[in-house]
């Protein structure tokens, strides 16, 4: 089962010289925010975007045509766009460039690494992402277009382009950047008069809503925002045996890659080793080679400190004598510089010894295994966590895991892998969770995610039906996520043999809430879909008349109904909550303090027939049946007799009535009718399946031919809404 421990990650929270935090992380052992709820039907996809701003070309347009410079009323040079939980004891000023120098350009020489030198803002995890970056040209150009520039058609305007969770954005920014005595407080380039790194922060911070919220992260998380690829994260003391050769196919193919060295005390940040290393700090690795040193072969890995300075002082360090002992061609192949710009190289031996993690962000999945270029298939499927609902928690947590989003995954075709006896299928699966970063200044931190994979039994292959409670009590999974990790993204590969499969995405505890991003990348032909029950209800017959008549419960009811409606037989909704709660009564076992008046409009509604706002007793006498049957099924749940039931029980008790709904609906139900603790009393249970009830029979009288689409004009869509 799952159990949660405690380690390190690299990820710097505080300025150039402050050191990192310690985040907790949980490894599974053997065995196996919610919106409003027109959001929930409309769109569980919130642009990043608005759709109503203009275009970073009609914006420069208009400011040429105006002989202005563009003033983003988004991200306003104030603190708002700086900080949200603190104050700062001095006072930016916010400068464009050509306040801050003479002659400023945009990029000079081509952007490159050593470009970049980090500020007072702990971001050095974003900064290495950005070194990697400038060492793929083609991605360069994609993240930040080339055609803007400080003397042509200048407007003050710049734009620059992140991957967000499967679609490309658009950033558009003024170039008005934070300074202090005319210098620039965050990101800068080693050239006083070059800004295309610090406005490319400052984009990448108004997509996350302030500075601020760059503090702190893992290197994966940039290099997927500026590639839309997909992450591997080693532990160096647990990596595979052929870790080099992983390594130099990653910077061969593209990839971006990233490492750094754990602190041993969780406080203990950014601090520097008398090896020149620095602990809690993210290092760019922007080359591994080999070279021949004194007649042998030797394994060497160049990396980068994203402060443009402070560097390894050990053995192949810029000034080691190992140098004395390479030619003049063979040191300038590997680019070796005595100069003290943040870059230097480390054999291969010291870098295992010395570094902790290694994360590589893959173009593409084939990139660190194959030797030659394969095409991968993609498949993305969005989703959210619903507290109460499908916010189910890992397999710790049985009563409500079977709850969480299930997607089902056909691998249909087996690798071409001649060497393999084996009939297996290669993917990998990736789970991101969405907006975490921007919504820290509401307090949101990263969740510890993972997943679970389990083979669907034959029988069920090609149904969609949601997996039950029992299954997972008795099925154990056919692979899973090696960690529950608080990091962004995990990933995982798999070989499994042809089959249809199911994804669990989970937070390791319950009730958090949140949305999410589940990628499954494939070497052949798969499909992976989210499962959704087909929506419909049971239409049971009445019970026949005969059966009831001689009943004394049938006689009760005629007496108490005859003594409240009179002599035209016939209640409105105050008599039946009068009606009703006299019978409740009656029902000692049952704890409940009787139905609100609303409940009982509602089951007016559903059996008002003629729209006289009354019922006669035949209406009730049919009321009263379904209100028995889902009376049973409310007691089979409530099995503390608390006179309520979890809201995750509530999907079982509506499949129990004989309805099945998919889990936008299940989300709704529970926004609508649980309260603060995720519990349904009687009275609300009783009204959701009054409502259900209602709604189904509306549709099918509206639905004359069967196909399941009805047209409604606008007098009959209100009439329908506002009575039921």
């Amino acid at each position: 089962m799952p159990t949660a421990i405690n380690a390190t990650v690299a990820q710097q929270t505080g300025s150039g010289s402050v050191p990192s935090a310690a985040v907790s992380t949980t490894t599974e052992g053997a065995g196996g925010g919610t919106g409003g709820i027109y959001s929930a039907i409309i769109s569980r996809n919130q642009p990043i975007i608005s759709v109503k701003e203009k275009t970073y070309e009609e914006l420069h347009k208009k400011c040429l045509e105006k002989n202005i410079l563009y003033e983003d009323p988004d991200f306003p040079p104030n603190e708002s766009s700086l900080f949200y939980s603190q104050k700062i004891p001095i006072k930016f000023e916010w400068k464009r460039p050509r306040e801050i120098c003479e002659n400023p350009r945009f990029i000079i020489g081509g952007a490159n690494r050593t470009d970049i030198c980090q500020g007072e803002l702990g971001d050095c995890w974003f900064l290495a992402a950005i070194a990697c970056l400038t060492l793929n040209k083609k991605l360069l150009c994609r993240v930040i277009p080339h055609d803007q520039s400080f003397i042509q058609n200048y407007a003050g305007i710049f734009h620059f382009q992140f991957w967000r969770y499967g679609d490309w954005v658009d950033v558009v920014i003024d170039d008005c950047l934070p300074t202090y005595n005319n210098q620039l407080v965050f990101t800068k380039s080693s050239q006083r008069n070059e800004f295309w790194s610090a406005l490319l922060e400052k984009a990448y911070a108004k997509l996350h809503g302030s500075y601020e919220a760059l503090k702190g992260g893992n290197t994966t998380e940039a290099m997927e925002d500026f590639t839309g690829g997909v992450t591997e994260f080693y532990e160096i003391k647990d990596a595979p045996k052929d870790i080099y050769k992983i390594m130099k196919h990653a910077i061969d193919r593209g990839s971006l890659m990233a490492s750094s060295i754990d602190t041993i005390v969780p406080m203990q940040y950014e601090t520097r080793m008398s090896c020149g290393l620095v602990k809690g700090h993210a290092y760019s690795v922007t080359a591994v080679e080999e070279t021949t040193f004194k007649g042998k072969k030797l394994r060497l890995v160049r990396l980068r400190n994203p402060w443009g300075q402070v560097e390894w002082n050990g053995p192949w360090s810029d000034k080691s004598e190992e140098w004395n002992f390479v030619d003049e061609a063979e040191k300038i192949r590997l680019q070796h510089k005595i100069v003290e710009d943040g870059e230097f190289w480390i054999s291969f031996e010291d870098f295992m010894r010395h570094f902790t993690k290694l994360e590589i962000c893959n173009l593409t999945p084939d990139t660190l295994e194959a030797d030659k270029l394969q095409t991968w298939t993609v498949s993305v499927n969005e989703g959210r966590w619903v507290r109460g609902c499908s916010a189910g928690g890992c397999r710790n947590y049985p009563d409500t895991f079977w709850t969480n989003p299930q997607y089902r995954l056909k691998l249909l075709e087996e690798d071409d892998d001649p060497e393999d006896e084996e009939v297996i299928c290669s993917f990998l699966v990736a789970l991101m969770q969405k907006n975490r970063r921007k919504e820290r200044k509401l307090g949101a931190n990263l969740y510890t995610i993972g997943f679970a994979i389990y083979e669907v039994p034959k029988e069920m292959h090609g149904t969609k039906h949601h997996l039950q409670k029992d299954f997972f009590l008795y099925n154990a999974s056919k692979a899973r996520s090696k960690t529950y990790i608080n990091m962004r993204e995990i990933s995982e590969r798999f070989r499994l043999p042809p089959s249809e499969y199911v994804v669990i995405p989970s937070t390791y505890e319950p009730h958090q809430e949140g949305e999410f991003i589940l990628r499954v990348f494939s070497e052949k032909r798969s499909l992976s879909e989210e499962v959704e029950n087909m929506i419909e209800a049971d239409r049971p017959s009445r019970p026949s008349a005969k059966a009831r008549d001689g009943s004394e419960e049938e006689k009760q009811f005629r007496n108490i109904f005859r003594q409240i409606a009179g002599d035209d037989m016939e209640i409105n909704a105050e008599e039946l909550r009068n009606v009703l709660n006299n019978v409740v009564k009656k029902h000692k076992d049952l704890k409940t303090e009787g139905f609100e008046l609303e409940s009982c409009r509602s089951m007016i509604a559903l059996m008002d027939t003629d729209g006289s706002g009354k019922i006669n007793f035949d209406e009730f006498r049919h009321l009263w049946d379904k209100i028995k049957s889902w009376q049973k099924i409310f007691k089979r749940y409530d099995t503390d007799h608390s006179g309520t039931i979890n809201s995750y029980e509530m999907r079982n008790a509506v499949k129990d009535a004989g309805f099945r709904l998919n889990n936008q609906l299940y989300d709704i139900i529970t926004m609508r009718y649980a309260d603060k603790n995720m519990n349904i009393d009687f009275d609300s249970f009783i009204c959701c399946f009054v409502r259900l009830d209602a709604m189904f029979r509306a549709f099918h009288a509206f639905d004359k031919d069967g196909d399941g689409i009805i047209k409604l004009n606008v007098l009959e869509w209100l009439q329908l809404t506002m009575y039921a």
